[in-house]
């Protein structure tokens, strides 16, 4: 399945302003996440100007969150956009992590 990127440039005082509309943000992400759509996403930091959203599966969806996210709609994103991402290393299956020592005393 096809991997989305979606960057958002943010405004300056980002951190201070996004408060009011954090939860439904989360909130809308988390339901991405457990529909199987969004795979990772977080703030960039050092400086806070942007985010970075990765999506499996159609870009439609990244659209479609985007256009309904409320830092979006209330102005706190002042630029976004939806990339392909083709991903070369590290879409396989994980193996399960298996500490050292637990693995030398099975």
């Amino acid at each position: 399945m096809p991997y989305y990127a979606v960057f958002y440039d943010v405004v300056d005082d980002f951190v201070a302003r996004r408060g009011a509309y954090r939860e439904e943000h989360l909130r809308l992400a988390r339901e991405a996440h457990a529909r199987g759509e969004l795979v990772l996403a977080g703030a960039l930091a050092d400086p806070a100007d942007g985010a970075l959203l990765i999506f499996q599966g159609e870009s439609a969806a990244a659209e479609a969150f985007a256009r309904q996210d409320p830092y979006v709609k209330n102005g706190l994103v002042t630029k976004w956009k939806v990339r392909n991402w083709t991903v070369v290393v590290g879409n396989e299956p994980r193996r399960p992590f298996i500490e050292k020592g637990a693995a030398e005393s099975a």
